[in-house]
């Protein structure tokens, strides 16, 4: 198989050439391999990336603008009037605006965006995040339970306007890596009770990773190097894969977008919704408040005139532990970023047509399996030794003309899925953040449990790591049963005995 003078050509002059250093080495099948992967990339768009990420190489947090001055310096907190809080609303005001989101609901108007590319490495697992079991006793994974909060706030809609017209699709983002195993996931388990036309997967699109030269790595002397092009990678997968256009078939209006490791996430948070519809948001972003000024979470501020997400390592210690004026004793940089957001479809649509290109990549420095300047491929690096490119799905907020924060209570929505062992963020940490967040919400609606039933299964998850129901402390509710709490009435007055699991028969 010879090389077209044109693939030669376009790798000259992107400074590339050396993709095909191999190629007397390759069989035929290795040299299909390796033309198809060469022309699956768009070598120019590469080209002006690594140029746009080339001073990041080499910043640090400290590092001025040419007026001299760090963002450190620039970060202004959320005006208030563009912020609400749930524990600063009165329950009047809550109702109103969960009556407005599940209308919105009811009126079919509302989809939920799953972004699902992350795979289960750090938790020592090679399948898809979302289909991992944290030990519940129902074993459901976190797709399972997202699944069946959908079908319940469904349910609730169509109870509370009359009406059986409530549905509400569920996007999935994919990567190249996940793809496969997810879909065929929903098929073995029936979607998990949704029809399964209203579970629509597409793909995010990979990008080759570099070294520092801005050249391209080879995986195999036949294969790049491709990776997930960061969760910002939503708004080009939703223009190329044709989802924008799926939307707009269904008439969609309001989108809620979320990342598919927080075992407490409210999809598509009929209160979060209202808020939004009533604040006329294009643009929203959920935030919790940060626990300590150090944690290591994005906060969301003002820099001049727009509104982003400043990272965690480029804020100095003396700007995190500043607080607010008021008696509160909040920290003045307190809305933590949880990927939790709301877009109205318009301003989806004008940010995947009019701004995706113009969104700047960020870098990943990474320990990157590739081949070694000898030849051999280094399965595990003992360095750092190249770059990914990515883009975040929050850079859209400086694109808003209208955005609005909404504080959520950290307890009730979020408890994240990152690591598989150690103290914080683990399967046993969503375990029992979940099951405290059940005891609160029959303790709420007037049962009885158990004296220090919080406390005992604080204690029995610390020394169960991996197998809640071997100590037989536990208590859990289908979201089939209850969304956000609602629909425990029954139990009022009732002595529940431990283990309880609640599930609908």
């Amino acid at each position: 198989m010879d090389i077209d003078q044109s693939i030669t050509l376009r790798l000259k002059n992107s400074n590339q050439s050396h993709l095909l250093s191999y190629w007397d080495q390759l069989d035929h099948e290795q040299r299909a391999i390796l033309l198809r992967d060469i022309n699956s990339i768009d070598l120019e768009r590469i080209t002006e990336a690594f140029d746009e990420i080339k001073d990041q190489l080499i910043e640090t947090s400290t590092d001025k603008n040419e007026h001299g001055e760090t963002i450190d310096q620039l970060m202004e907190p959320i005006p208030e009037h563009l912020t609400g809080s749930v524990d600063k609303t009165s329950k009047e005001q809550l109702e109103t605006y969960r009556r407005e989101g599940l209308k919105a609901i009811a009126e079919g108007s509302v989809c939920v965006l799953l972004l699902a590319g992350g795979q289960g490495t750090r938790l020592g697992v090679d399948y898809p995040k979302g289909m991992y079991d944290v030990g519940l006793p129902s074993k459901k994974s976190l797709y399972h339970i997202q699944a069946e909060r959908i079908r319940r706030l469904e349910q609730l809609a169509n109870e509370e306007f009359n009406t059986k017209k409530a549905t509400i699709p569920w996007f999935i983002m994919t990567s190249e890596h996940t793809r496969q195993s997810t879909e065929d996931y929903f098929i073995e388990h029936d979607y998990f009770g949704l029809k399964p036309q209203n579970v629509i997967f597409f793909e995010q699109h990979t990008l080759p990773a570099l070294d520092f030269q801005g050249k391209i790595l080879l995986d195999d002397k036949h294969k790049l190097t491709k990776a997930a092009d960061g969760n910002g990678g939503l708004y080009r997968a939703l223009k190329t894969r044709g989802m924008l256009s799926e939307m707009e078939k269904r008439d969609i209006k309001y989108v809620h977008v979320y990342c598919v490791d927080n075992i407490l996430v409210r999809v598509a948070d009929p209160v979060f919704i209202g808020f939004c519809l009533d604040k006329k948001a294009e643009c929203a972003a959920k935030v919790v408040k940060k626990t300590f000024p150090d944690e290591a979470v994005g906060v969301i501020c003002k820099v001049r005139d727009h509104f982003q997400v400043v990272e965690y390592s480029e804020i100095s210690e003396k700007t995190a532990q500043k607080t607010k004026s008021d008696d509160s004793g909040d920290l003045l940089f307190n809305a933590g970023n949880i990927c939790n957001h709301f877009f109205t479809f318009d301003f989806l649509r004008d940010v995947c047509q009019n701004h995706e290109n113009k969104l700047c990549f960020h870098i990943a420095k990474k320990k990157i399996p590739s081949i070694g300047t000898d030849g051999k491929r280094i399965n595990k690096p003992t360095e750092i030794n190249g770059i990914k490119l990515e883009k975040f799905v929050f850079d859209v907020f400086s694109c808003a003309k209208n955005f609005f924060v909404w504080e959520a209570r950290r307890d009730d929505e979020f408890s994240p899925l990152k690591n598989g062992s150690g103290t914080k963020d683990t399967a046993v940490t969503c375990r029992r953040d979940l099951m405290l967040q059940h005891v609160r919400w029959l303790q709420a609606a007037g049962a009885i449990l158990p004296p220090n039933t919080s406390k005992q299964i604080i204690l029995a998850d610390k020394f169960h790591d991996n197998d809640s129901n071997s100590n037989g402390i536990f208590v859990e509710i289908s979201p089939l049963i209850s969304y956000a709490g609602e629909n425990l009435e029954f139990t009022k007055g009732q002595i529940l005995q431990l283990p309880l699991k609640m599930e609908m028969k």
